[in-house]
């Protein structure tokens, strides 16, 4: 059985690909379009609560606009719905927000009016270099707050603990709130190592199983959580318990979440 949050099919329309493989009123191609709030809800069916989130800027390709949500799939294969709103033309971002938040202002001027604020991921067009600001096309926003896509990070335990202390959310990927499986995706997609959406595609799809010491960088898996070791004993994880990003002795984590009823470590991968 396919999984629906692959699956790029809603029984009205599906994928072209799908054509034959799935039952569907008509198979369409899909078209690129963006997204251009600062982080948009990505629901199961419209006036759901969230699935996952996708940040300002991100490519996804529709295939349903109607009653004012579109149907999409966003780069890393998830599907589902978002209102139609907060999608724009497609543009080829050139940076990414590699600092924990920015502001997108009016004028190259800090004290000129912020018309947006963005969080870490969001993707950016620029326009144009000017002494202290790239140009965008939503504004100035500072150049020292933006990376290029083509400089990716080279550690994932980093952007992890950049997110220490971001209030835990529920299908959150940003650094208004996020959840463990979003922190993992965030920490790993900043480092263009493709990453699934959620935990249990995470334990099945990255790095490999392995025994002995604990490394920086190795990912520890529950049902239903996952969490980043940034040293030999120490995890940092999104969780509900603290309701923040936390750091964590991994001992005391393992022992406290088996306590509370959640099970014993199903996996523990190492990625190359």
């Amino acid at each position: 059985m396919s999984d629906r949050r692959l699956t790029p099919a809603n029984g009205r329309v599906a994928a072209m690909q799908l054509a034959g493989q799935v039952a569907a009123e008509r198979y369409v191609e899909g078209w690129a379009m963006r997204v251009n709030a600062p982080v948009v809800d990505l629901c199961a069916a419209p006036e759901r609560a969230r699935d996952r989130q996708l940040l300002f800027g991100a490519p996804v390709t529709i295939f349903e606009d109607r009653d004012g949500w579109s149907f999409v799939q966003a780069p890393d294969g998830y599907v589902g719905y978002v209102r139609s709103h907060a999608l724009g033309a497609a543009q080829a971002a050139t940076h990414r927000v590699a600092t924990f938040a920015t502001h997108v202002y009016a004028a190259e001027d800090f004290k000129s009016p912020d018309l947006m604020a963005l969080t870490f991921g969001a993707q950016i067009v620029v326009k144009a270099e000017r002494q202290k600001f790239f140009k965008t096309p939503q504004g100035y926003i500072p150049k020292k707050h933006l990376r290029p896509l083509d400089q990716p990070f080279s550690d994932p335990a980093t952007i992890a603990q950049m997110h220490f202390g971001v209030p835990y959310l529920w299908g959150g990927n940003s650094t208004h709130g996020i959840d463990c499986s979003g922190l993992i995706a965030a920490s790993l997609t900043a480092c263009d190592i493709p990453c699934p959406a959620d935990s249990d595609m995470q334990r099945e799809a990255l790095g490999s199983p392995f025994t002995g010491d604990y490394q920086r960088g190795d990912l520890i898996f529950w049902k239903g959580h996952v969490g980043l070791m940034v040293d030999g004993e120490t995890l940092i994880h999104a969780n509900a318990h603290h309701m923040a990003t936390r750091y964590e002795n991994i001992d005391q984590a393992i022992t406290r979440i088996e306590a509370q009823g959640d099970g014993p470590v199903l996996a523990r991968k190492r990625l190359p």
